[in-house]
Formats: structure tokens, sequence, C-alpha cells
């Protein structure tokens, strides 16, 4: 590495990397730990029709402020 690269790398969580991402644009968000919202604890999809994923998986929550929507759910399905 050169000498003007940092050797520290900071880890970062999905609601992190988003919450960064929308403070970049004007937004206030902080996220939130995963499994902690009222919204993570249902299903994600419906199981009566066979498009949609059996497997989703929760990466989080965002608190958004001053908008009309109130928490960002972060999910990966495949």
């Amino acid at each position: 590495m050169h000498d003007s690269e940092s050797d520290t790398f900071v880890l970062k969580t999905h609601p992190q990397h988003f919450s960064e991402f929308l403070s970049k644009i004007g937004i206030e968000s902080t996220p939130k730990k995963i499994g902690t919202d009222e919204i993570e604890r249902g299903d994600y999809y419906s199981r009566c029709f066979s498009q949609t994923p059996r497997m989703v998986t929760n990466k989080g929550c965002l608190e958004v402020k001053n908008t009309n929507i109130d928490v960002i759910q972060i999910i990966q399905k495949g």
C-alpha cells in the first residue's frame, strides 16, 4: 500500500451504508439493530404464488425522519 492509503477498514452494516447514502442526498435517517423493529417479524412475501422466493434475508431497518415514510426495511431475496 502507498503511504497515503489508510491501513484501517471500517466495517459497516447495510443500514449504516444506506443511511450514509441517504444523508448525501439530504434525507435524515437512523440505522436500527436487526430484529428490533415490529416490521421485521412477519412474512416478507406471500407463499401462495409460485414466483415469490422462499428464501428472504432481513438485513435491517432505517428510521427515516421528516418524511411520510417511517421505516425502511432492507431485505435480500434469493
